[in-house]
C-alpha cells in the first residue's frame, strides 16, 4: 500500500472519510477508523462548548487515529480558532486535524504556537490535513506547513473548491512538491479507482459519497436512498444552495429545486433538531439532509460527486472499508502487473 499517506496518519489503509456536516458524526468517524481508515468528524458550525463531548464519544468508540475537521470559510476565521482549541483541548495523541481550505491567520497562528504545523522536526505534533482545489492553494498549504494536502478536483461532491481534472491537478502539484502526501479527492467510488489513481501519483483518497448510506452515517434516509438509487449524470453543479454558504458550487443531486432555478419562494421546508434545540431550514439552505430533519427532505441539498456510479452498499462502515481495501489491494497487484508487462515488452522489442 501507499505508505506516505498511512505512514503520516496513522492508518492501515489509504483512505479518508470526508468530515461532511450533518453527515460525518461521532458514530461514523469512530467506525471508518476502527476499520483501519481515516475517520473524520465533522464540527462545521458546532458551537466550541459541544465540541469536547462530540470527540469523546468518537474516542470512546475507538483507540484509533481519528481528525477532526474545521470549516474556516463558513465559521470565520474567528469561531474556527475557538473550535479548534476546543477540539485540541479534548483530542486524544492519535488524532489529526482537518480543514476545507486554507486556514486563517488566528487557526494558524494557534497551530504553530502548539507545535503541530510550521515547524521542522516536530516529533508529537498532530498531523494536519488541508484540502485545497488548485495548486496554487496547495502550494500555500504545504509552505505553511500542512503534513497532508487534499486536492479536490471537478468530479467532487459538496462544495467545489476548483474546477480542474483530477490528474492535471495533481501533475501539476507533484511537479514542485515530489515528496508532499497528495490526496484525491473527487471521483473515488471503490478502491480500485484508488488503485487506478495511485499508479498516477496520488497517495490516497478521501472519499464522502462513498460514505453517505453507512449504517453508521447521519445523513437521512432519503438521503442516502438517494445516493444508492443515482447515477453521475443525476448530479449538477449550482450554487442555488446558498443560504448558510454563500459564494460556493456545490455538486449535489438534482432536485425539483435545482430543476425549478431561483424563482421558488424561500420559505422553511423543513426542520432540524440539534442539541435539543430544533431549527428551521430555508428553501435554498446549504445544509444537508440529516436524519434529524423532517420536512420536505427531497428539497435539500444532497450532496453527492460523480463516483456515485460505483457508490452501492448501505453497509455498515466497516464493511465498506474492507471492501475498499479488498478492491484496492487487487487493482493495485493489477497495476504492477501491467507495468511489469509493459517492461518486459519494452525490454523484448526495444524503444
Amino acid at each position: 500500500m501507499s505508505p506516505r499517506l498511512c505512514d503520516a496518519l496513522g492508518i492501515d489503509v489509504p483512505l479518508l472519510q470526508a468530515g461532511m456536516g450533518g453527515v460525518a458524526g461521532p458514530e461514523l468517524a469512530a467506525a471508518v477508523s476502527e476499520a483501519g481508515a481515516g475517520g473524520c468528524l465533522a464540527l462545521y458550525k458546532e458551537l466550541p462548548e459541544h465540541i469536547p463531548a462530540l470527540v469523546e464519544r468518537v474516542r470512546q468508540r475507538t483507540g484509533r487515529a481519528f481528525g477532526i475537521n474545521i470549516i474556516p470559510e463558513v465559521v470565520g476565521d474567528a469561531r474556527a480558532e475557538e473550535q479548534l482549541r476546543a477540539a485540541l483541548d479534548a483530542l486524544p495523541e492519535r488524532a489529526f486535524l482537518t480543514f476545507f481550505g486554507l486556514p486563517g491567520p488566528r487557526c494558524l497562528a494557534l497551530l504553530r504556537r502548539v507545535g503541530h504545523m510550521g515547524r521542522v522536526g516536530r516529533t508529537a505534533a498532530r498531523p494536519v490535513v488541508v484540502q485545497v482545489g488548485s495548486p496554487d492553494d496547495a502550494g500555500r498549504a504545504a509552505d505553511q506547513g500542512a503534513d497532508v494536502v487534499v486536492l479536490q478536483n471537478r468530479s467532487a461532491g459538496g462544495h467545489l473548491l476548483g474546477d480542474q481534472e483530477a490528474d492535471e491537478l495533481l501533475e501539476g502539484v507533484r511537479r514542485s512538491r515530489p515528496h508532499l502526501p497528495l490526496v484525491t479527492a473527487g471521483g473515488i467510488g471503490d478502491g480500485r479507482d484508488l488503485a487506478a489513481a495511485e499508479a498516477r501519483g496520488t497517495d490516497g483518497a478521501l472519499c464522502g459519497t462513498l460514505f453517505v448510506p453507512a449504517h453508521e452515517s447521519d445523513a437521512h434516509r432519503v438521503f442516502k436512498e438517494r445516493v444508492l438509487r443515482a447515477t453521475s449524470a443525476e448530479t449538477v453543479v449550482t450554487g442555488l444552495y446558498r443560504v448558510g454558504w454563500p459564494g460556493r458550487r456545490h455538486r449535489v443531486l438534482r432536485t425539483a429545486v435545482t430543476d425549478a432555478g431561483p424563482g421558488l419562494p424561500e420559505a422553511f421546508i423543513s426542520t432540524a433538531e440539534h442539541h435539543g434545540r430544533r431549527h428551521p431550514i430555508p428553501r435554498y439552505s446549504a445544509a444537508a439532509p440529516t436524519r434529524h430533519c423532517t420536512g420536505r427532505i427531497e428539497e435539500m441539498a444532497m450532496y453527492c460527486g460523480e463516483s456515485v456510479d460505483r457508490v452501492h452498499s448501505g453497509a455498515t462502515a466497516a464493511a465498506i472499508v474492507t471492501e475498499f481495501r479488498r478492491q484496492y489491494e487487487q487493482g493495485e497487484q493489477g497495476e504492477q502487473r501491467e507495468q511489469r508487462e509493459q517492461r518486459e515488452e519494452s525490454d523484448q522489442y526495444g524503444p
